[in-house]
């Protein structure tokens, strides 16, 4: 990492400001994408309360707080009500934000250190890429309760894992007007729904993700997701580089490469202020 003298160091007790960014993700429009909010503590780690309180005080769908230097980076990410175990847009937020401001060469592949492992980023041309754990799908019948939840009459196919339900139906149209019920899907016995169809804006696939169990009513574009919907479309489509739309009220856009057991997540990103957050 190169000079970070923009930060403040220190234990939290000895902070007076902090620096904020503001960034949409996978989107190179403002207001588009997802938002993130991208909070750089310096040497020290924060605390895990303070760390929430300041997600429910900026109230984003996910806030990062990157802590660390010389190459050791511990990133974490909050909602507005917990702290997620992994976050996609929030990390292209972070990588986007080192690059943007001289943080970090162009050319300098990034390592953050998360509870879920190692997750690099680093970037190429107009986008910044992720690299994240294949996840696999059991396909099966898809319960009832599921395709109410989600406003749907039937599905084509249904898989899921521990974590989440994917519905896939025939048409982006079907994605685009579902009509989810936000109580409901909190009663399903997993923590993330994805409808999902092929094409839709030119791209190989369209889907849309619910998540009201984190706080997240609909997440408006998510990063983890294509790394369980990327190796399904890569396996119906027989190409390993998939462009995906996700057609949330904000809309944007996702780049896929599968290897193997390896999903690269790539987007675009855009700055759209920065603020001082004063800890004391």
């Amino acid at each position: 990492m190169e000079s970070r003298s923009n930060l403040v160091p220190g234990p939290i007790s000895t902070w007076l400001v902090m620096i904020v960014y503001w960034v949409d993700t996978f989107t190179s429009t403002p207001f588009g994408g997802n938002p993130a909010a991208v909070c750089l503590l310096g040497e020290a780690p924060a605390d895990d309360a303070w760390m929430q309180q300041v997600a429910a005080e900026l109230n984003q769908p996910t806030t990062a707080f990157l802590a660390g230097g010389d190459g050791r980076l511990q990133l974490r990410w909050f909602t507005p009500a917990q702290e997620l175990p992994l976050c996609g847009h929030a990390t292209l937020a972070t990588a986007h934000v080192l690059y943007d401001t001289g943080q970090a060469g162009h050319d300098q592949v990034l390592s953050f250190s998360t509870g879920n492992g190692t997750l690099p980023a680093w970037q190429d041309r107009s986008r910044i890429w992720m690299d994240f754990p294949a996840a696999g799908l059991t396909e099966g019948a898809v319960p009832r309760e599921a395709l109410a939840a989600v406003g749907l009459t039937r599905a084509e196919w249904f898989g899921r894992n521990d974590y989440e339900y994917v519905i896939q139906v025939s048409d982006p149209l079907l994605v685009e007007h579902a009509r989810p019920d936000f109580g409901a899907i909190r009663q399903l016995p997993v923590t993330r729904v994805i409808v999902t169809a092929p094409g839709g804006d030119g791209a190989d696939f369209t889907s849309r993700v619910f998540v009201p169990k984190i706080g997240l009513d609909e997440d408006q574009v998510t990063g983890s997701a294509h790394a369980v919907l990327g190796p399904l479309w890569a396996a119906r489509q027989g190409s390993t580089q998939l462009t995906a739309v996700q057609a949330s009220r904000r809309r944007g856009t996702v780049a896929i490469a599968v290897h193997g057991d390896r999903v690269h997540i790539g987007g675009s990103a855009t700055i759209l202020g920065t603020g001082k957050f004063t800890a004391r």
